[in-house]
C-alpha cells in the first residue's frame, strides 16, 4: 500500500493523520497521492492541463516510491482533496501553523524576510534547532525578499525601501487555484520551514516529538475586507487553526501615535507620510470575528491561542520607550544558562521580554487604546512586541524624497522574537525560557 510505500522510503516515522497545509484537509497516510513524473502525463482534472497527475499508485520501486502509469519513479506527494504538493516532512513533524497579518504597508513582508533571514542564523547557533525551507519551491518567494535585503548585489547604495520588497497581493505567487467541478478555489500558498532539535539540544532524543514543520501564512491586509473571505478565496481561513497570530501594527501609520513621536510637521517630506495615515484597528476587528466564526468560539469567550501584536518601525519611535524600560539596549533577549544536564544552553529572556511588552503596552494604550481593546477583548495572553526590520538605517533619499537604506547597514531588532516567543509558549521544550517569579509557564 501507498502508506507502507511512504513509511519505508527513507521515513524513521510517521503520522497517523496528515494536515495539508493548502486546504487544511486532515487524512490517513494510504490516502496520499503521488504526483506523476513522465512528460506525458500531463493534466491534472483538479489543477489544469500544465500540471502532471496525481494518482493513488499500485506499484512502488525496491525503494518505495511509487510507479507512474509510463513507469517512471515518482518523488512528490499531493493531498487527496485539493490535489497540492504536500512536502515530505509533514509526514513525520506536526504542523505548527502561524498567521501573519496587518494593514496594507504595515511592514509584514519585511519583517517577515527580516524574521526568516535571522532565524536561519539564529536557531541553529543559539537553541541547538534546525531551522530549514521544508519545501524551497513554496518558499522562494519569501527567500528572494530575504537576498534582496541582505544579500543584494547592491548592498552599499542607498536603495528605496519600496523597490527591494513589493507588497503582497491576493492574487498571484502566493495563490494556488483549484477547480471543484464548477467551482474555482483559491487557496493561500503558506511557507514551509522544518524545525528540529539538534545535537547540544536539552531534549534532542525528543525529536519526533517536539519537531515541527510550521505552516507560516502571509495575509495581504485587503483580505480582511468585508467579503473577502469567500468560499471560493477562504484567504484567512487558516487563522483558526493557528496556534498563535501575529498582528503587525505600524505605530507610525497612526495619526495619534504619530503625534507622541512629533513626526507630524509642516515640512513637505513630512506632509507626504502624513497621507499615508491609516486606520488599522479594522483589520485586527474583522480577523477577530472571522477566527470566533470559524473556530465556533461565543462573543464572550476568548481565544485561548496567544496573540503577539508586533509593534514595527521601532527604529522610529524607540525613544518614546527606552526612558519606560530604563535601558537603550540593542540586544538579543536570550541568556546563556546552565541546563539540567550541567551543560550551558540559551534561553529566553522572557522577564525581559514581558517588560517591554508592559511598556508597549502602556504607550499603546495612550495613544491606541481601541487596538488594545480589541486586541485583549479576543485573546486570552495578548503581548506587545517592538521590531525593527532593518534597525536604525532608513534615510530620506534626497532625489526622490522616499525612504531608503544601504541594505549593508541593515541590522534587525527583535525580529525573532515573536517566533521565538511562540514557540516557547507552544511546544515546551523546544525553545527554552526564563520564568518570572510566580509564573507557572
Amino acid at each position: 500500500m501507498a502508506a507502507n510505500s511512504v513509511s519505508s522510503s527513507k521515513q524513521t516515522r510517521s503520522l497517523n493523520r496528515i494536515t495539508c497545509p493548502h486546504c487544511w484537509e486532515k487524512f490517513r497516510l494510504e490516502n496520499l497521492l503521488w504526483v506523476a513524473e513522465h512528460a506525458d502525463l500531463l493534466g491534472d482534472p483538479m489543477l489544469g492541463d500544465e500540471d502532471p497527475q496525481r494518482f493513488l499508485p499500485t506499484r512502488f520501486t525496491v525503494d518505495g516510491d511509487a510507479l507512474d502509469a509510463r513507469g517512471f519513479p515518482c518523488h512528490t506527494l499531493a493531498c487527496p482533496k485539493c490535489h497540492l504538493t504536500v512536502p515530505r516532512p509533514l509526514i513525520e513533524l506536526e504542523p505548527f501553523f502561524m498567521s501573519v497579518f496587518g494593514a496594507p504597508a504595515s511592514g509584514k513582508s519585511y519583517f517577515l524576510a527580516s524574521m526568516t533571514w535571522e532565524l536561519r542564523q539564529t536557531l541553529s547557533a543559539v537553541f541547538s534547532c534546525s531551522f530549514s525551507d521544508a519545501d524551497p519551491a513554496m518558499n522562494q518567494q519569501l527567500n528572494d525578499y530575504e537576498e534582496s535585503l541582505f544579500l543584494n548585489p547592491k548592498a552599499n547604495e542607498v536603495q528605496p525601501l519600496a523597490s527591494l520588497i513589493r507588497k503582497t497581493e491576493e492574487q498571484g505567487d502566493l495563490y494556488d487555484s483549484v477547480s471543484y467541478g464548477t467551482q474555482t478555489v483559491s487557496y493561500p500558498r503558506p511557507f514551509l520551514f522544518a524545525m528540529q532539535p539538534q545535537t547540544g539540544h536539552l531534549n534532542e532524543s525528543q525529536a519526533d516529538r517536539i519537531g515541527r514543520v510550521v505552516c507560516l501564512y502571509d495575509n495581504a491586509g485587503e483580505s480582511f475586507q468585508p467579503g473577502k473571505d469567500e468560499v471560493g478565496s477562504p484567504l484567512t481561513r487558516h487563522m483558526a487553526l493557528s496556534r498563535t497570530l501575529l498582528y503587525v501594527f505600524d505605530p507610525t501609520q497612526d495619526a495619534r501615535f504619530r503625534k507622541s513621536m512629533d513626526l507630524l510637521s509642516t515640512d513637505s517630506s513630512e506632509q507626504i507620510s502624513a497621507s499615508r495615515l491609516s486606520r488599522q484597528e479594522p483589520i485586527l476587528q474583522e480577523a477577530a470575528a472571522r477566527i470566533r466564526r470559524y473556530a465556533k468560539l461565543r462573543q464572550t469567550e476568548k481565544h485561548q491561542r496567544p496573540l503577539i501584536v508586533i509593534l514595527t518601525k521601532y527604529d522610529e519611535w524607540s525613544h518614546l520607550l527606552t526612558p519606560m524600560v530604563g535601558e537603550d539596549d540593542h540586544s538579543e533577549p536570550w541568556k546563556t544558562v546552565k541546563g539540567s544536564n550541567g551543560k550551558p544552553m540559551a534561553a529566553l529572556d522572557i522577564p525581559r521580554i514581558q517588560r517591554y511588552s508592559d511598556f508597549s503596552r502602556k504607550l499603546m494604550q495612550k495613544a491606541c487604546p481601541d487596538i488594545v481593546a480589541a486586541a485583549e477583548n479576543f485573546a486570552q495572553e495578548v503581548i506587545y512586541i517592538p521590531a525593527s526590520a532593518v534597525g536604525w538605517c532608513t534615510q530620506n533619499d534626497q532625489d526622490s524624497g522616499l525612504v531608503a537604506m544601504r541594505p549593508a547597514e541593515a541590522k534587525p531588532f527583535w525580529v525573532t522574537v515573536p517566533f521565538l516567543y511562540s514557540l516557547y509558549r507552544c511546544i515546551p521544550g523546544l525553545i527554552p525560557g526564563l520564568k518570572r517569579k510566580g509564573d507557572s509557564q
